[in-house]
């Protein structure tokens, strides 16, 4: 399975749209068996879900989405992780060990980043 990870260097993004890089975790029997890291190709509408869904992604993890992104991800058969911080890493082990729980939360404003601030603290 893989893993992607909207994230800020090797941290978990506040939002999806905005980070920095996807680091592509590949899995297997419940463990991490490689990493990569992309920088973000560019935000634009409907982009970037069709972008990692395209090159494998399985699980999406970030911390804010928009609804229009998880909707293209569903429609796409993605499972949509968000509210999640920390490590990118170490949410991927907790996903893997079936303790990552989404909050669903949904950022309804996401032109802008620093209206999903809650995402960052």
């Amino acid at each position: 399975m893989k893993i992607a990870v909207a994230a800020m260097g090797n941290a978990v993004a506040g939002h999806f749209g905005h980070c920095e890089n996807f680091i592509f975790f590949d899995t297997a029997d419940g463990k991490i068996t490689a990493e990569k890291s992309v920088p973000n190709p560019g935000h634009r509408p409907g982009f970037l879900p069709n972008f990692l869904a395209d090159n494998g992604a399985e699980v999406i993890i970030s911390g804010g989405m928009g609804g229009g992104a998880v909707d293209i991800f569903n429609e796409r058969g993605v499972e949509v992780i968000i509210g999640i911080q920390g490590d990118a890493r170490e949410a991927v082990e907790t996903y893997l060990r079936g303790e990552l729980v989404s909050t669903g939360s949904i950022c309804h404003h996401h032109e802008h980043a620093d209206e999903c601030k809650e995402h960052h603290e």
